[in-house]
């Protein structure tokens, strides 16, 4: 089984990526299985039909004059899906999911958007805190290195006792990405991420490796090896592969080599999702 579990398209605010193009690109590439993940992320962005209007940014280079900074347009993005599920039938398996970006005061919002369609597969992901973003440095500035990163885990340690309707923790130490001193020492955090990690493997949900790492020029990987073997070390077992990709040259980058070290590191399946349920896949 050669599957990719967190692919944006063009239904993201920062892809142009058309979701038919990703669906051939995946076959050429021999990946047996996608699950579409676009951002929503409530808080900072609004929904195409809610009462909040939609704002629009400049476009670059080779983008289009104007982008929406908007979630996704969720009826058109599962009739899409639905659409090529049934077109490339025998080819390739399509799955829908989604990147909940969330925090503890949006889950109401989530609770309602999980409630209106048929999910496969839920990646949650904590991508800003009190409607502060990282990758901007909005959520960072005037906070220490401790005080920032002891934060997010704090977020996202409330959102996993919180919250229930997702499959497995995205990127978990996301912050670590926008730390340009680099990552916090594990030993730190270890006690924050093994209640984190205890709880997710209680409610039988997992966390992704993802390999965007190796793109970004990060040391480690995402999560890091140290989270990946605490992880083990507790139980866990529902792991995910994805490479976030939002281009042609991200997709399915550097998962097989990512099989490679989770079985070296002692794993020994990788789950793919359908109807919210884990199918477990023994590495290669």
């Amino acid at each position: 089984m050669f599957a990719d579990y967190h692919v944006h398209t063009e239904y993201s605010d920062d892809s142009l990526y058309p979701m038919e193009e990703v669906v051939k690109d995946a076959f050429r590439l021999g990946l047996d299985e996608i699950c579409f993940t676009d951002h929503v992320d409530y808080g900072i962005k609004p929904d195409w039909d809610g009462p909040e209007p939609i704002v629009w940014r400049r476009g670059g280079s080779g983008e289009p004059d104007k982008i929406p900074l908007a979630n996704v347009d969720y009826p058109r993005y599962e009739a899409e899906i639905r659409k090529l599920q049934e077109k490339y039938r025998g080819q390739i398996t399509l799955r829908m999911g989604l990147e909940f970006g969330m925090q503890v005061h949006t889950i109401p919002l989530y609770e309602k958007l999980f409630a209106r369609y048929p999910f496969d597969f839920i990646l949650l992901s904590v991508h800003q805190v009190e409607d502060k973003e990282f990758w901007n440095q909005d959520f960072q500035r005037g906070r220490t290195r401790e005080e920032f990163n002891r934060r997010y885990y704090e977020e996202l340690l409330a959102l996993v006792r919180r919250y229930r309707h997702y499959s497995v923790l995205a990127h978990p130490d996301l912050i670590a990405r926008y730390d340009s001193a680099g990552p916090w020492p594990f030993e730190k955090l270890r006690p924050i991420l093994t209640e984190i990690l205890k709880t997710v493997i209680a409610d039988g949900k997992g966390i992704e490796v993802n390999t965007s790492c190796h793109r970004y020029g990060l040391k480690d990987l995402t999560p890091s090896r140290d989270i990946l073997r605490l992880y083990r070390e507790l139980g866990g077992t529902v792991l995910t592969i994805g490479s976030d990709s939002h281009k042609k040259e991200h997709l399915g980058a550097f998962i097989r080599e990512t099989m490679d070290e989770l079985k070296e590191m002692g794993f020994e399946q990788f789950c793919t999702f359908e109807g919210m349920k884990p199918v477990f896949h023994r590495f290669p």
